[in-house]
């Protein structure tokens, strides 16, 4: 019976010990964390609460190993995160979501001015622990991890800092979750919001979807249009579209060209912007009712994978679809998200575009651009490590003051500039949904885990005071007050939508389970369009807050 009580017991610090104990943490942290309390789950953050427990069993390991997962499971969960938000993260400073993004921007120097304000006048003096409070306050681990990583390297590897971090973090994270959801009530009480006249008012608002493209049949009608051709077309009416195909008087289905001229009597099937639908009708003509997937012709419309790396980054232009393939491309899908096909837009791997024409032509063009989804199955390691190798050189930079961005910061930045500029180095950084869940939630169940283990050991001496008891209520009122003072000021000046700031809410504290609460209790995608739209910037400066109070006071 050795080999059970070596591999189970504590005290152990075996390699096979050790794979044991963070098996066991991570399996029933995700196994606790899907339960749900009033429709809110803690998710996979439960991994750190089960390795807390067992480090108050008695369950180490060996200080190098711990070190280890650690920094290599945080150097995975911040790269993939990277990857995630990098195409959105510059868009998200668009003028549709610069609003947004200046509320969650708010929050967030407030969820800061209340840190300092205990710091300085309050009665909680370690800046470590409430750095890690304040971590968990705003549910936001890649702060956290970032912050550890930074003590630790100023205190030349100690790790009893982190450990306080920690613990702070888990004293606040709960009532984190439980405050978000509770300042969604608060809002909606002040303002008096009936939750269904807002799902009605975004179903009914129709420039939530005037970017995503929409088609429309339109017979020629205006005499002054009768002889242009696509080209002077494209003069008269400035916006993006693209004309698909073309019925002419006799019933002839045409692919057209930017040399096709249009007469009266045409019949136009356009893919555009709805929110330019009435520029349409009043150059060509009236909208009309047709099916042109019933018509008698031999055009068809298919969907082609682009999965050769030698067309990431190139413009849709320079495919010449209309000389080399007499194809029309009229939308480009990506991530689930549906573009208009306009010639200056870069695909990317794993994009899918939307072509018109006759099936031996499409067959030649997806015959090029790759179209077998076995090619996307395979991840594309080599940018990935390519991309943490370049990250964990920049971290180690000194950037001026003795601040660096560190393991945590240097791989979140290269991995966003990849994502949005690697194609420019002939990188790919498309990786499926699911591999990229994987890598994500490997990493981030092997730094929790092993952060919880660590904290273990003086977790309940440490929370379970009145330090403890002060850091839950100081954890609470960061948490709450920013998002009462931002959610006031978007409903109050702004006037925005009770769903949208639901979502901003969620994604200004990067929060899943409140999206999920958000999305759940209102049946509607309005807040999750929100989440995303500040998750990107969100997340990037809860990092450099956390890395910069630990920079600026410890």
């Amino acid at each position: 019976m050795n080999w059970f009580q070596e591999l189970f017991f504590p005290g152990n610090m075996s390699i096979a010990s050790t794979i044991v104990l963070y098996s066991f943490v991570i399996a029933a942290g995700i196994f606790l964390g899907k339960m749900k309390l009033f429709g809110v789950s803690l998710g996979v953050t439960f991994v750190l609460f089960v390795g807390i427990l067992m480090g108050h069993l008695g369950y180490v390991v060996d200080d190098q190993v711990l070190k280890f997962v650690r920094e290599f499971g945080l150097i995975l969960f911040i790269f993939s995160i990277g990857l995630q938000v990098g195409p959105g993260f510059f868009s998200s400073f668009k003028k549709g979501g610069i609003t947004l993004n200046m509320l969650a921007v708010l929050a967030i120097a407030l969820n800061v001015a209340i840190v300092l304000c205990v710091y300085f006048f309050g009665n909680v003096h370690d800046i470590s622990a409430l750095v890690g409070v304040m971590s968990g306050a705003v549910t936001n681990t890649p702060g956290l991890a970032a912050a550890q990583q930074t003590i630790v390297t100023l205190s030349g590897g100690s790790a009893e800092a982190a450990n306080v971090m920690a613990s702070g973090y888990a004293a606040a994270y709960p009532l984190g979750v439980i405050g978000i959801i509770a300042a969604m009530f608060v809002i909606r009480a002040i303002f008096g919001i009936n939750v269904q006249n807002e799902i009605k008012a975004i179903e009914d608002d129709q420039n939530d979807s005037t970017l995503k493209p929409d088609m429309i049949s339109i017979e020629v009608t205006n005499a002054l249009i009768d002889g242009r051709t696509l080209l002077q077309l494209h003069d008269v009416i400035t916006c993006n579209f693209v004309v698909s195909r073309i019925m002419r008087p006799d019933g002839e289905i045409i692919i057209p060209r930017s040399t096709t001229d249009i007469h009266i009597g045409d019949k136009l099937l356009i893919v555009y912007s709805s929110k330019d639908i009435d520029m349409f009708r009043s150059v060509l003509g009236k909208e009309i009712e047709m099916d042109w997937e019933t018509s008698h012709t031999p055009v068809y419309s298919r969907r082609i994978l682009i999965t050769k790396s030698e067309y990431n980054g190139v413009p849709l232009g320079a495919l010449r679809l209309h000389n080399g393939y007499k194809l029309n491309a009229t939308r480009v899908n990506r991530a689930g998200v549906d573009l208009l096909a306009s010639p200056g837009l870069r695909l990317q791997m794993g994009d899918r575009i939307t072509v018109v024409g006759n099936l031996e032509d499409i067959d030649r063009l997806a015959g090029r651009l790759g179209n077998s989804t076995k090619r996307l199955n395979q991840p594309n390691l080599i940018t990935i490590f390519v991309g943490i190798v370049f990250g964990i050189a920049l971290g180690s930079i000194d950037i001026g003051f003795g601040m660096k961005l560190g393991l945590a910061g240097g791989p979140l930045v290269v991995a966003i500039l990849l994502s949005r500029f690697g194609y420019r180095l002939k990188l790919v950084t498309y990786t499926s949904s699911a591999a990229s869940l994987m890598l994500r939630e490997l990493g981030i169940c092997l730094f929790l885990a092993s952060v919880g283990i660590m904290a273990g050991k003086n977790f309940a001496d440490t929370v379970f005071n009145l330090t403890g008891m002060w850091w839950v209520i100081w954890g609470f009122v960061i948490t709450f007050v920013p998002l009462l003072i931002s959610g006031f000021i978007a409903r109050k000046k702004y006037k925005i939508n009770y769903l949208t700031i639901m979502g901003l809410f969620s994604g200004g504290y990067t929060d899943p389970p409140a999206l999920a609460f958000a999305n759940n209790s209102t049946g509607n995608d309005a807040p999750a369009v929100s989440y995303s739209t500040v998750y990107p910037l969100t997340m990037f400066l809860r990092v450099v807050a956390a890395q910069a109070l630990i920079l600026c006071l410890a």
